[in-house]
């Protein structure tokens, strides 16, 4: 099973910006700098509002 992109928004400056939801390192936003999302091992903990997932 392979991991999905993903469009999500930032809580902060609502920046959209696409990411991988089995991210093996944090993602900030590329705009403000606050974390997105965190590793876990598998899937990443997506820490704010996802918008769309692309396939």
């Amino acid at each position: 099973m392979g991991g999905k992109f993903i469009k999500v928004k930032c809580n902060d400056c609502e920046n959209e910006q696409v990411i991988f939801n089995k991210a093996d390192s944090v993602i900030g936003c590329l705009i403000c700098g606050r974390t997105l999302a965190e590793p876990t091992g598998g899937k990443a903990n997506i820490k704010t509002q996802i918008l769309e997932v692309l396939e």
